[in-house]
């Protein structure tokens, strides 16, 4: 009897236990801290909370999904919310292929040049870096919209016709190249760890406000950035053009003057003012660098090159910093752009898209004891099979050739491995069956209907 009790309250320990980090994992998605337990004296201890949210990331989509159909909406498109998540690990696989050297430079300079030695363990140190990393959060994000070179990386984050959590991780690969300079600043008095802490916390935070499920927020509506003040920043439409930058705190955008709230008169058109619609992820991550490049090309002056780059996406020659408001379009009304693909080739899709994502979670997992040759070779693999069902999505003429490639290099390095198992044997034939498939497809005896909305 003494040893069941025993048993039963280990139990009930442990599940309580679960709950708590349950609770606390929900929380962080709200920036809810306790900051006497998130108080971290070198950079290498600050868990990688981002990580650790990734199945909140899922449960939150699948949330917003039910909430939409519920609704009467369609709710997240299978093409569009795979490709934010594709977006997503591509930012993802770049921060393993780098290893976060983009915060060697902010260690450099407190390790260097720090005006103040605030305490790591103390509150208000806590409290001036969530502060901190916000504010500078705001003009980094506003320079991503005004800056020309820097908006070619950012705006892959505005790409998406819808408006959906899944946008939340809809993000640049090098997005944090193009940001960490301006938080530099913060280095001359916050340790690196409580930056890094909270600069993680502010992402967790701003993903849940991409959703048109929440209508208001009520009196949070003056101090936080809700999802009625990011459906705004969102909109293609002209009175949401290049307003609303605030991170987790609006009131920056209300003292420096780009706040505007929410029209419910007026329906909000998502995405880019110059849609170039597309699930190809990588095409999405590149072609407005090109265009950056190609009106750098045009200009005839060096001035005007150099402000072709980095004066505003609108500006023009004759033109001030940010372009003439007048010239800019006023998207009203825009049909989304959707292939309709058949339930088969979603099922195919979902599928190998299972596999590539359990491929990345173990990559992330284990990424630390792979060398870099090693890890940019999964990379590499993760980024191409991304590309190729993005490619499925468009209906692309080249997809089923590449999937053919594809399957087929990975039925070969299946069967090369080492250790074999049921699991890599079965694995080897999905990929066979699957490069088969494909094989037929751009043979013309078997093909794909689509249609477009």
């Amino acid at each position: 009897m003494a040893a069941d009790v025993v048993f039963s309250n280990d139990t009930g320990h442990a599940y309580s236990d679960f709950v708590t980090q349950q609770l606390r994992g929900v929380g962080r998605m709200f920036y809810l801290h306790s900051p006497k337990e998130q108080l971290y004296e070198k950079p290498e201890d600050v868990p990688n909370f981002f990580r650790q949210s990734y199945p909140y990331f899922l449960i939150f989509m699948i949330i917003e999904h039910i909430l939409l159909r519920f609704e009467g909406k369609k709710g997240i498109r299978l093409n569009d919310g795979i490709t934010s998540i594709s977006h997503g690990i591509f930012q993802e696989c770049g921060r393993l292929v780098w290893r976060g050297a983009e915060s060697y430079l902010y260690m450099w300079i407190y390790s260097n040049y720090r005006l103040v030695d605030l305490p790591w363990d103390n509150t208000l140190t806590w409290y001036a870096a969530a502060i901190g990393v916000d504010f500078l959060y705001y003009w980094m994000h506003r320079a991503c919209h005004e800056v020309h070179i820097l908006w070619a990386q950012h705006q892959v984050h505005h790409t998406s016709e819808d408006f959906n959590m899944g946008v939340g991780i809809r993000q640049s690969v090098l997005q944090g190249w193009c940001g960490f300079i301006f938080y530099l600043p913060l280095a001359l008095a916050i340790p690196p760890a409580q930056f890094i802490m909270h600069h993680q916390f502010s992402y967790l935070y701003m993903f849940w406000i991409h959703t048109e499920s929440i209508k208001s927020l009520g009196p949070l509506e003056y101090v936080l950035n809700t999802p009625a003040h990011h459906r705004v920043h969102h909109g293609s439409n002209k009175y949401c053009l290049d307003v609303n930058y605030g991170g987790v705190l609006i009131i920056w955008d209300r003292l420096f003057g780009t706040f505007r709230p929410e029209d419910d008169k007026i329906e909000i058109v998502y995405g880019l003012i110059y849609n170039k619609p597309s699930f190809n992820p990588l095409y999405q991550q590149a072609f407005y660098t090109s265009y950056v490049i190609e009106k750098f090309q045009t200009m005839k002056t060096w001035g005007d090159k150099f402000r072709a780059v980095f004066w505003g996406p609108s500006w023009e020659p004759g033109t001030s910093r940010l372009g003439d408001e007048l010239l800019k379009d006023d998207v009203q009304v825009r049909d989304r752009f959707h292939v309709q693909l058949p339930t088969w080739c979603n099922v195919y899709i979902v599928c190998h898209y299972a596999i590539i994502l359990y491929g990345f979670m173990e990559l992330a997992s284990k990424h630390m004891g792979m060398t870099p040759l090693t890890v940019l070779i999964f990379v590499s693999y993760i980024i191409a099979s991304l590309t190729v069902i993005g490619m499925l999505f468009d209906n692309s003429k080249y997809a089923p050739l590449l999937e053919v490639l594809r399957c087929s290099a990975l039925a070969f390095l299946t069967r090369s491995l080492s250790t074999i198992s049921p699991i890599t044997t079965a694995l080897q034939v999905f990929y066979v069956i699957s490069a088969m498939f494909w094989c037929l497809h751009t043979m013309k005896l078997l093909e794909i209907k689509k249609k477009v909305e």
